[in-house]
């Protein structure tokens, strides 16, 4: 496991384990919440039994880029949409097609198939990814998955006294980022959501059964997994550091790998 930056990008990466150049690459972005560095991330969700490559890319705003408690939170408090959830999200983007010409070239993976995963916000940017054409996937798992914006913010103004106010500029993040209306881009990419039987309904379930229902009606392959007793983080708190896996993860774990199995032609 390599534990490093490249194109400014903090990432672990996990070599396949026959060691082969050509393997497929899997790309994993991870949550806000625990697990909410890509070494953590890494951790809780290592695709156990996958021979691929693995990159774990940390996102902005995170981990070693985190701009601390209190900064952070005044600037999520004062716009969580354009300061928070999208500016990541934009972020993350802009910046994989540099990160991955750099692990490429360093580590000499081939230019083979590619998968991606993402948990929560990290979801987000693995199905953006998809949508924008950064990477041509065989396959996308989203855990926990943010693929629309607004029920996630109208729960944030619940959970923090918040009234939150849209403006063009947010509303536009808002359209850019909802992954239910935007099935239509996903084009043949199959995709696996995965949710928490005690995440909340409104903002995480229901909006993952519908971009499934979306992806079934044009054809695509795709469905919904549900783990029981499973909230919407991946790991315990603080989340920060690598930690033993639980064993909703554990489970999470085993279905993402049947699932990019299949699809990448490894099983």
């Amino acid at each position: 496991m390599y534990s490093t930056s490249a194109a400014g990008v903090p990432h672990v990466l996990t070599p396949p384990s026959s060691g082969r150049a050509d393997a497929p690459l899997v790309i994993a972005w991870h949550l806000m919440d625990a697990p909410r560095t890509e070494r953590a991330f890494a951790a809780a969700l290592p695709l156990e039994g996958l021979d691929a490559w693995k990159l774990y890319p940390g996102l902005p705003l995170s981990g070693e880029r985190f701009p601390g408690e209190d900064e952070f939170m005044g600037a999520m408090f004062a716009e969580p949409v354009l300061n928070g959830h999208g500016a990541i999200n934009a972020g993350a983007l802009a910046e994989l097609p540099g990160l991955l010409d750099e692990v490429r070239a360093e580590h000499g993976i081939a230019d083979g198939p590619v998968a991606v995963v993402g948990g929560s916000a990290g979801a987000g940017i693995a199905g953006g990814a998809v949508v924008e054409k950064l990477v041509d996937a065989r396959a996308a798992v989203l855990i926990s998955p943010l693929v629309q914006l607004r029920p996630v913010v109208d729960l944030l103004a619940r959970q923090f006294g918040m009234d939150y106010r849209w403006t063009p500029e947010s509303e536009a993040v808002a359209d850019r980022m909802d992954l239910v209306w935007r099935a239509h881009e996903f084009g043949s990419t199959p995709v696996r959501c995965i949710v928490g039987g005690d995440d909340d309904l409104d903002a995480f379930l229901y909006p993952s059964g519908r971009l499934r229902d979306m992806l079934r009606e044009q054809g695509s392959r795709a469905d919904l997994r549900v783990v029981n007793d499973m909230g919407h983080a991946l790991a315990e708190e603080p989340g920060v550091e690598p930690a033993p896996q639980t064993a909703a993860a554990r489970e999470v774990d085993a279905l993402a790998v049947e699932f990019l199995a299949q699809c990448l032609e490894l099983a």
